[in-house]
């Protein structure tokens, strides 16, 4: 069930973050660069879920400008998800994984920061401006922080066990 207000959207991402934050600690350089499937390693999950933060802050930033939009990225659709992320892969190929840490880390700041520079009714009181739906800015907030949180910690828990075999 999404959050619908501030106190419980900063609960979840706080608890998700912590999580995440937990199996990221355990996880050194070598395990976190090397390769899985898709051509993904645990580094690039984890500088993709920062990404998107930043990606959130500027759809809602542009929206409330008034500029346009572009759901995900200028130059893509939903349904071209699969070739942005290679995209992006291949745009943070030199990133590391202190730099990917780094990353996760200060883009979770500003999407705190951003959530309590909120008042309720910024966050819930109505669709997005931009986003051509009837999302709020906290469920936006949500997918792109405690959301991706959960799905980063899912994958490397698997890809934990897997390399445990």
């Amino acid at each position: 069930m999404a959050a619908t207000t501030k106190t419980a959207l900063l609960e979840i991402s706080q608890k998700e973050f912590a999580k995440l934050s937990k199996l990221v600690g355990a996880i050194d350089a070598n395990m976190a660069m090397r390769k899985g499937d898709e051509d993904t390693s645990i580094k690039d999950v984890i500088a993709h879920r920062a990404h998107w933060i930043s990606l959130f802050l500027g759809w809602y930033a542009n929206g409330q400008a008034g500029k346009a939009v572009f759901f995900p990225a200028e130059g893509y659709k939903w349904n071209d998800l699969k070739r942005y992320n290679a995209d992006l892969r291949q745009r943070q190929s030199d990133l590391d994984w202190s730099g990917a840490k780094s990353a996760l880390v200060s883009r979770y700041d500003d999407l705190i920061v951003f959530i309590t520079s909120k008042s309720e009714a910024e966050l819930y009181g109505g669709p997005m401006k931009g986003a051509n739906n009837k999302w709020t800015p906290g469920r936006w907030a949500e997918a792109a922080g405690p959301s991706h949180f959960r799905s980063a910690a899912k994958f490397l828990r698997a890809e934990l066990r897997s390399r445990e075999l």
